[in-house]
């Protein structure tokens, strides 16, 4: 057989992320803090961009704008916590710092910022590699090994638990952590108890002696140590804070339908010198002119994140409103895929205009991304919001008897008993996500 080599002409299409539109990602993905230091920033390196103070009087129409809209104090809590921020150093901060203290590659290091900015409230990391690869350069073809190893490295980290799965996990990287605390059969035993907390919820002694081959006396020492660990590994940084996140989106009725407007307090007010960007132009360096290019593409990108933003908040505002009127329990269903089809935008897009973005609902300051999840069918044939599920969930566990609390088994039949019959399996699954231990750890703990 000949081999022959051959030149042949083909087409194919590849998203090429042009200066301009990594700017627009960007800005996107920035918190209200973050994009006031990037403004500020730019304002210093900039001589053509200069902050627009608002008039007095438009001040003042912004405040009563604000005072309309939070006079009234919410009807109900919502499931997720008010965000915070620490007086001092941010939890953020804290695990950024230790990750520039390790010997990890500057890719590593880039991966290992991804994670810390998807752990939710409670320090768990629900991370899919496969939908943020799509986030990160297309030349950088991230392999599922290389998250894996970025997982282990954060989970290496102060506070211990953070990063973690799911509670299991979490008790498991807290116990590793202070494994000098406790004799080496106690430690392996509550290692191993980890992955029986159902049956240590239900009280279940003998069998779990049976299945982990020790006597009760060490099954009683292994409990010991397992109530001396933190379901919530960022319980600690949640302490003795006072600034409250201040919505970016305002929810409010206009009529019969529900309006959506960007909070006034929180618009970038930056604009071009317009005088001087033309002096500029006409006899500026090549350097003075390329700084014009650069303010006029930056104020262009503000309101491209504007418009995304808002556009991201009205579908919302109609798919959702149920929730507006009802509250947590009437959420609906939604993925990033749905949004990104109906605005004809990349899910990675959604993403990043819900990060860090809260919106002022009756029901209290939520984050954008709290609108998401995936559906359960009930009996009557529709589909809940997992959210809306785990709202459910809070308040019969808030309704709960410390000295008899409630076990998954007993939620998932006073689920079924409201329409929605999900398994046992699954009200552990949100329980754990809504950061509640098993019943035996609540009654231990006097909760």
């Amino acid at each position: 057989m000949r081999s022959q080599a051959s030149l042949e002409l083909g087409q194919h299409q590849q998203l090429a992320l042009t200066p301009q539109l990594r700017q627009a990602l960007r800005l996107l993905q920035c918190s209200t803090l973050e994009l006031e230091q990037e403004i500020a920033q730019a304002v210093a390196d900039n001589p053509v961009l200069e902050l627009d103070e608002p008039a007095t009087d438009a001040v003042s129409a912004q405040a009563e704008m604000l005072e309309r809209h939070w006079a009234q104090p919410a009807r109900q809590a919502v499931t997720d916590d008010i965000p915070e921020s620490p007086a001092s150093q941010s939890l953020t901060d804290h695990l950024l710092q230790q990750l520039r203290t390790t010997r990890a590659s500057l890719r590593d290091q880039a991966l290992g910022v991804v994670l810390i900015g998807e752990l939710d409230e409670h320090g768990y990391l629900d991370f899919d590699p496969v939908s943020h690869s799509t986030a990160l350069p297309p030349d950088w073809d991230v392999q599922e090994e290389e998250w894996r190893a970025a997982r282990r490295l954060l989970q290496s980290f102060d506070p211990a638990g953070v990063g973690a799965r799911d509670l299991p996990e979490c008790l498991r990287l807290q116990l590793r952590s202070r494994a000098a605390q406790w004799p080496p059969d106690v430690l392996d035993c509550a290692l191993r108890l980890t992955r029986f907390l159902e049956d240590l919820g239900a009280g279940r002694w003998g069998r779990l002696c049976a299945a982990l081959g020790c006597s009760r006396a060490l099954l009683d020492a292994a409990h010991q140590a397992l109530l001396q660990l933190d379901p919530r590994p960022l319980s600690a940084w949640q302490e003795d804070t006072t600034c409250y996140v201040v919505p970016d989106v305002l929810f409010h009725r206009s009529g019969t339908r529900w309006a959506v407007s960007l909070n006034p307090a929180l618009e970038p007010r930056l604009r071009v010198d317009a005088g001087l960007a033309a002096q500029l132009e006409r006899e500026g360096a090549p350097v003075l002119r390329e700084q014009v290019r650069v303010a006029r593409q930056l104020v262009q990108s503000l309101g491209q994140r504007r418009q995304t933003i808002l556009r991201v908040a009205e579908f919302i505002a109609v798919h959702q409103r149920a929730f507006l009127e009802q509250g947590a329990s009437a959420l609906r269903p939604l993925v990033l895929r749905e949004v990104a089809q109906a605005l004809e935008l990349h899910e990675s897009t959604i993403s990043r205009a819900t990060r860090l973005k809260y919106a002022q609902t009756p029901w209290g300051v939520v984050e954008l991304k709290h609108f998401f999840g995936t559906g359960v069918q009930t009996a009557s044939g529709e589909d809940a919001s997992a959210r809306a599920i785990q709202a459910v969930m809070r308040v019969l566990l808030d309704a709960e008897s410390p000295g008899k609390p409630l076990s998954d088994m007993r939620l998932s039949q006073l689920l079924a008993d409201q329409g929605l019959v999900i398994a046992r399996r699954t009200v552990a699954k949100y329980r754990e996500a809504l950061g509640v231990p098993v019943a035996s750890l609540r009654k231990a703990q006097g909760k």
